[in-house]
Parts: structure tokens; sequence; C-alpha cells
């Protein structure tokens, strides 16, 4: 663990070029994120993640995706998800909260079980984003509800439900994307409300959550830092901190997307001195993931403290 260096990154297809795991043996990356790209079938999946693992030498090493159901299903290939979204999951919450118990628990029960077949072990949910009137449709229907109160009952439940079947979570898009006009894959939103009210609003369906990591979302909150987005402020990261009080692992949302303006060295270097703990890029370009390995520091003993405690519930 302590020779690896603090960041994830995604691979082009559906097995590891040459090329690619001469990388992986270079630079060390704390984890890896899966695709639907990657993913093809069962039994090549499974090998995939088995040769992840071989390289690594680590029958734990962190294993990614974002089978969030819904729109954001990587797992398409083999299964659909395609109705269970959160908003199914947030509206049966409202209308009988027995039957989302009972619904929720075997949602996330089944998937798990296939990540663990599969050689998955951390899962990007839950998204905690307030579904707002008028906002980008990039969270839309992935949100639970437009009730901070509702989003974190149920967030709290997914978060202890994953780890009782032993797979990690990743809270995003922390502190809070469902005010954002724009995709901030393809441009920067800007919110322009006080800290006051997101504390009360946005900022409130993310706080206190048991979870091993979390997300960053790429967007700027004017009236605390008009310069940058929370993956690049040291103020955001510190109320994400201090005032939210998540204690755990902080990941930053794919670098390669176009809401980061200042070229990938910088916006991987940038991503580390605001403070967040691991940096991500997605697209599996191999030139670009030189980039960011070669700018990303060897894990710290903060990392390695967190991901020990991650290891202790795998099974």
């Amino acid at each position: 663990m302590n020779n690896r260096r603090a960041f994830i990154v995604g691979l082009k297809s559906t097995e590891i070029s040459s090329k690619e795991q001469l990388f992986l043996k270079k630079y060390k990356p704390w984890g890896i994120i899966l695709f639907t790209r990657n993913i093809k079938n069962l039994n090549q999946t499974k090998k995939l993640t088995a040769k992840i693992r071989n390289i690594f030498n680590d029958k734990k090493y962190p294993i990614m995706i974002d089978q969030e159901g819904g729109r954001v299903s990587r797992l398409e290939n083999i299964i659909s998800f395609e109705n269970l979204t959160s908003d199914f999951f947030g509206k049966k919450y409202v209308k009988n909260k027995k039957d989302f118990d009972i619904y929720f628990k075997i949602f996330i029960d089944k998937t798990s079980y296939l990540l663990k077949e599969l050689g998955i072990n951390i899962n990007s949910v839950p998204v905690l984003d307030l579904r707002i009137s008028g906002s980008s449709k990039i969270i839309g229907n992935r949100s639970f509800s437009r009730d901070p109160n509702i989003v974190s009952k149920i967030g709290d439940i997914c978060i202890q439900t994953y780890k009782e079947n032993s797979i990690g979570t990743i809270i995003k898009h922390i502190p809070g994307h469902g005010l954002a006009k724009v995709d901030s894959h393809f441009s920067t939103p800007y919110i322009n409300k006080s800290l006051q009210y997101l504390l009360k609003n946005d900022f409130k369906a993310f706080k206190n959550k048991n979870s091993f990591f979390a997300m960053t979302g790429h967007l700027i909150f004017n009236q605390i830092d008009k310069v940058n987005t929370v993956t690049h402020s040291r103020k955001m990261i510190n109320i994400i901190r201090k005032k939210i009080g998540f204690k755990n692992l902080l990941i930053s949302d794919d670098l390669s997307m176009k809401s980061l303006k200042k070229g990938l060295k910088i916006n991987t270097i940038d991503t580390f001195k605001a403070g967040c703990n691991l940096a991500l890029h997605c697209n599996g370009k191999l030139k670009e993931m030189e980039i960011v390995g070669k700018n990303s520091p060897l894990v710290s003993k903060f990392i390695i403290k967190k991901t020990s405690q991650f290891y202790n519930i795998l099974r």
C-alpha cells in the first residue's frame, strides 16, 4: 500500500492492454474504476478484475463502479436496472415506508451480490444531490427527493445496507450538485446561494454521513469561493470537513470533465492542494493517465488508515 499513488483511473476496454499493464505497475494507482466499455459479460469481467488484483498482489484492491440504477447503470450489458431510479425509491419512501424498506433492501442486496461476483468492492452511490426544478437534467431522477431530510435518511440506509453487504460507498456529489443549471461534464456550474441557505438545504443532505468515500462536485459556489470549483477550493473542502462533517476519503470527480479549465497537470496538482485525498480520471486515455499519475503523490498515512478500515468490511 505504501508505494501506491493517490489516484484512480479507468481502463480503455474489456481487457488490460500491455501498455496499461506497464502503466499500472509503474504508477501504482490506489484504485481502478470500471465503466460499461469494460464490461461485456460475467466471465470476462471476473477475469478482468482478477487480473487487476494480480498486478497489485492484493485480493482487496479497490475496484469501483457507478452502478446507481436507472440511466446510470454500467452493468447494462449484463442486467437492466432501467426502472429502478433513485426517484422511484424516493417516492416509495414517502408513499409506503414498509414497501420501501423491502424493495430498497432487495435492490441493494442483489446489486451487491452481483458486484461481488464480478470482483467489484466499491459502488459510487448514493447520489445525495437534491432534485430541483429548473436545474440541469444531469441529476434529475438520479436524486431521491427535493427534501434534504428524505435524501439524508435514504442515504444513511443505502450506505449502511451496502456496508452490511461488504461494499464500500461513495456519496456524491459533495456538497451538492442539485442547483446546477448546466452539466459539469461540459461547462462550469455557478451557484449563487448563501452558505446559510446551503447548510439548511443542499449541504444538509450530506451531513455526518458514515460512508468510506465521498466524491466532490466540479461546481463553483459564488458566495463562498468565486474562483475555484469545490474540487479545487480549500474553503469548500474546509466546509465539507468541518460543517458537513465528512471525515473519510475525499475523491475528486473526473478530472477530464470540461468544468475544470486549467489543464490536466494543474487540475491534478490543485486537487491535492485543496485537500482532496484521491484524484479520479475516467476516460482511459493513456497519455492523460500518465499526466495524472506523474502529478499524484504517494498515498498518505491518512489514506492508508482509511483504506485499512474499508478493507475490514470486506469478506
